[in-house]
């Protein structure tokens, strides 16, 4: 009783919401292949559950509007939008999409990216531009144009998708260099615009089994290997990388800006070296 009385003397205010109803998110690379649930697609369905409207931002128009589709079902609302977002013009106009459509913007979901493997002695010139191109411009141009609009409305917040290969790096060079970048692109956004009340975070998914890694084939064993790789010993899915985006896009991260949140069952802390079969992780 005495505990009971002294909190209600107090007036314990205690924020127990998303803070995510009504609010408006562009989630790049949000497609995914049939009914897969990637990264992405499982930030946009999250969110929406949550009450975000969500443009669903995929250079297939057809994985887009699939994701939609599946936000729809649950009573959500989206907009699908193609788009190469490693053009500055495809950018500007998803955000100006998002505009028309739910006139203002509070989030942003970087989540865009291909992987490679070998050193930097196996690397062409070519695929290592395309690697950054992809994993890295793409995130500094959507960010470019999504930030006036996020100004406008006020404050919001924008999470970069990296990778613990960025963290412990294993045979990916070029993709570990790329996502590594997204880290200290991250923690520089942070510093420049939180001030205007933009928070800017990063996820660093470890070996999630998602659409992007099991379409270029992988053998049961190969799987199982990653899923023993996880300290805890199970399987990471997107819903587990659409989780910690929407935690970090909320109002329960208010105080939370410049970090990177490791998502990868505690495969970092423990796990041997394994086959590179599969970027992403």
């Amino acid at each position: 009783m005495r505990g009971a009385m002294a909190s209600s003397q107090i007036g314990f205010d205690v924020p127990d919401n998303w803070g995510l109803t009504g609010k408006v998110a562009i989630v790049t690379g949000g497609g995914a292949a049939g009914d897969g649930i990637g990264n992405g697609r499982a930030a946009a369905i999250l969110l929406a559950r949550a009450g975000t409207r969500v443009v669903v931002v995929d250079r297939d128009a057809g994985l887009a509007k699939r994701t939609v589709e599946m936000i729809a079902a649950s009573g959500g609302e989206a907009i699908a939008f193609s788009a190469d977002v490693t053009r500055a013009g495809d950018c500007a106009a998803m955000v100006e999409a998002a505009l028309d459509r739910f006139s203002r913007l509070d989030f942003l979901d970087n989540n865009v990216g291909i992987g490679s493997r070998g050193t930097i002695i196996d690397e062409s010139e070519a695929s290592w531009r395309r690697l950054m191109t992809v994993n890295v411009d793409s995130m500094f141009l959507a960010a470019k144009h999504a930030i006036p609009a996020i100004r406008r409305t006020g404050a919001g917040a924008i999470v970069n998708v990296s990778s613990i290969s960025a963290l412990r790096p294993r045979g990916l060079t070029a993709y570990s260099v790329s996502k590594g970048a997204v880290i200290a692109l991250t923690k520089a956004m942070a510093v420049d615009h939180g001030a205007e009340g933009i928070r800017v975070n990063c996820v660093a998914p470890g070996p999630v089994y998602t659409p992007m890694v099991y379409q270029r084939g992988m053998s049961a064993a190969a799987r199982e290997g990653r899923r023993m790789a996880s300290t805890l010993e199970i399987e990471g899915t997107g819903w587990d990388i659409g989780h910690a985006v929407r935690f970090l896009l909320s109002d329960f991260a208010r105080y939370i800006t410049g970090h990177v949140l490791v998502v990868d069952g505690g495969t970092t802390l423990t796990a041997p070296e394994r086959d590179a079969g599969g970027a992403g992780g």
